[in-house]
């Protein structure tokens, strides 16, 4: 595709500040709500601060030629979750987080020392155009639920009691159950959502130089603007349906008990490193097997996704990233980024589809835009209001916006599909395979370890294509 910038252009200074929120707005969301899932003293400032260091380290590792931001990794939520199982501290917690990100990284760096020695030549004959296509499709593919969900949901909950039958006693008995539910009308999420879809598309298709370029910001504020005034005649006129905006939350973060003071503004976040360097007084060699156990089959499969993505942007650029700055030097980028990112954050890193479609869809690809973003993620993170602001933004309104970032990742894996003959059976086997496998949502699951989607589809579509690889040459 043709680049407004390209990876080496440097925007002016006016540009590039608002590139690199742009940036910040499309991976934002997803890297704050990993903490928010996992909880045990995890929090979006941390993590932001994390995504943000983590993705400088990638940037030198890579020499300045990937752009590309790094945020909380989702494939890590089962392993982070295991650091805190059977009731262990918080201390020792947050210590298992950066230990297993560390042993993740360190496979990361074991293939990347493999692959310094013997190219990746290998690499290419497993993983064709054929197989990363519906590879990287899958992934858009397999967060279009994620999408369209929060497009019809706001952020303003209730809680509500109910009742079930419970017969942990041994005899059935009768427990009180609380639960959230969410009471802004999923219309009114939904109108707030297009809306910002809406601009989003029209910015990017009809918009004029700067605008062009900076769809997302204009998308997120114009959606926001439109659920804030929904959601101020809700609290106005006592209408549910219409609270989008959940406001309370600059309270939580801007107020101390009721009180204004310094944090209020500016306040230091909760590093993880600070938490984990107390649990070192409880840590012992089961715990840490049981880190081994969650973390390192995980990066195995991340690193599949790490290959699909680089293929991805490498198609967007149209440059080699496996080749010049080389797999060698991108693994070694997301492997000691992610551990950086959880030495602050607690949370491994990883290459951002959302940051990859944010370049797609903006013709951007200037790496100094993504130094900037991360910059102004780590300045962001100390700055309360805008930690606030940023947590406020309603589901529907990223809604909107991850429509268009995630079908552009599929789209993009459907373009790369194009490079091959789908009509010789072998290649229209493997294309079917993963697509079936990856959009029917098969996971497998050994113990503790579990394959998403798009794993499992990956590794299908590879032993399909090497088998009927080896059918074809015998033929021949």
């Amino acid at each position: 595709m043709k680049l407004t910038f390209d990876v080496s252009d440097k925007p002016k200074f006016g540009q590039l500040i608002v590139f690199a929120l742009q940036q910040m707005l499309a991976i934002l969301a997803a890297t704050i709500a990993v903490p928010l899932i996992i909880g045990n003293g995890l929090t979006p400032a941390a993590a932001m601060f994390g995504a943000g260091a983590g993705t400088i380290v990638y940037i030198l590792f890579t020499k300045k030629k990937s752009p590309v931001f790094l945020g909380s990794s989702f494939a890590f939520l089962g392993s982070m979750a295991a650091a805190f199982a059977g009731g262990v501290s918080m201390q020792l917690g947050m210590l298992g987080l950066i230990l297993g990100a560390a042993l993740a990284g360190l496979v990361y760096v074991i293939i990347s020392v493999v692959v310094k020695f013997v190219g990746v030549g290998w690499l290419n004959k497993i993983m064709p155009a054929v197989v990363i296509g519906p590879t990287v499709a899958i992934i858009g593919l397999s967060l279009a639920g994620n999408a369209v969900g929060d497009l019809m949901r706001g952020d303003v909950t209730q809680a509500v009691t109910g009742y079930a039958v419970s017969i942990e006693s041994g005899s059935p008995e009768i427990v009180e159950t609380a639960s959230s539910v969410a009471v802004g009308s999923p219309y009114i999420a939904f109108i707030c959502g297009i809306v910002t879809l809406a601009v989003v598309m029209l910015c990017s298709t009809y918009g004029k130089k700067n605008l062009k370029l900076i769809p997302f910001v204009i998308g997120i504020i114009s959606g926001y603007a439109v659920a804030a005034v929904f959601t101020i005649i809700g609290n106005v006129c006592g209408i549910d349906a219409f609270k989008i905006i959940d406001f309370s939350v600059f309270e939580s973060y801007m107020l101390k008990d009721g009180v204004i003071g310094l944090s209020t503004f500016l306040s230091i976040p909760d590093f993880a490193f600070l938490s984990g360097i107390k649990g070192f007084s409880e840590f012992d060699f089961s715990y840490f097997a049981t880190i081994f156990v969650a973390y390192v089959p995980v990066a195995m499969v991340v690193f599949a996704e790490h290959v699909a993505d680089h293929k991805n942007l490498s198609s967007i650029i149209g440059h080699d990233l496996l080749e010049e700055p080389g797999l060698t030097r991108t693994l070694l980028g997301d492997g000691i980024g992610s551990v950086v990112g959880a030495i602050f954050g607690g949370c491994p890193n990883t290459t951002y589809g959302e940051s990859v479609a944010c370049v797609a869809i903006t013709g951007n690809a200037s790496v100094i835009t993504i130094f900037a973003a991360a910059i102004g993620c780590m300045l962001f993170s100390f700055v309360t209001p805008l930690v606030a602001f940023i947590d406020s933004i309603p589901a529907c309104v990223m809604g909107g916006v991850c429509i268009a970032l995630y079908g552009f990742i599929a789209v993009s894996g459907l373009k790369m599909i194009q490079q091959s003959n789908l009509e010789e059976n072998r290649n229209l086997f493997v294309v079917s395979v993963i697509l079936i496998a990856g959009i029917g949502g098969l996971t497998l699951t050994f113990g503790k370890i579990t394959l998403t989607e798009v794993a499992a589809a990956l590794i299908l579509g590879i032993l399909t294509n090497v088998m009927l690889s080896k059918k074809a040459k015998n033929k021949e």
